[in-house]
């Protein structure tokens, strides 16, 4: 996808440092660096499907070897070492 975009000296800027730091061929891998640095702290990150496969597969495999059985705060400050 081409985007032009007008941005103020100070960002054009920060987006040089990004692109030299990193070894970037141009500004726009900049600017998807940037984001993928500090995006998640405004959008989540997705979440493969496979995934969420792995995980419910891991559950129902720990579910089936242990069942539902609970640990009890004594023995979890054993496990800890406390």
């Amino acid at each position: 996808m081409t985007v032009n975009l007008k941005v103020k000296d100070r960002t054009n800027r920060v987006l040089g440092v990004v692109k030299e730091k990193y070894g970037l061929k141009d500004k726009g891998e900049a600017l998807d660096k940037f984001a993928e640095l500090y995006g998640e702290q405004f959008v989540e990150s997705e979440v493969k499907d496979e995934l969420v496969r792995k995980i419910i597969r891991s559950t129902d495999a720990h579910v089936e070897k242990h069942g539902f059985r609970t640990t009890s705060v004594a023995q979890l400050r054993r496990l800890a070492g406390d």
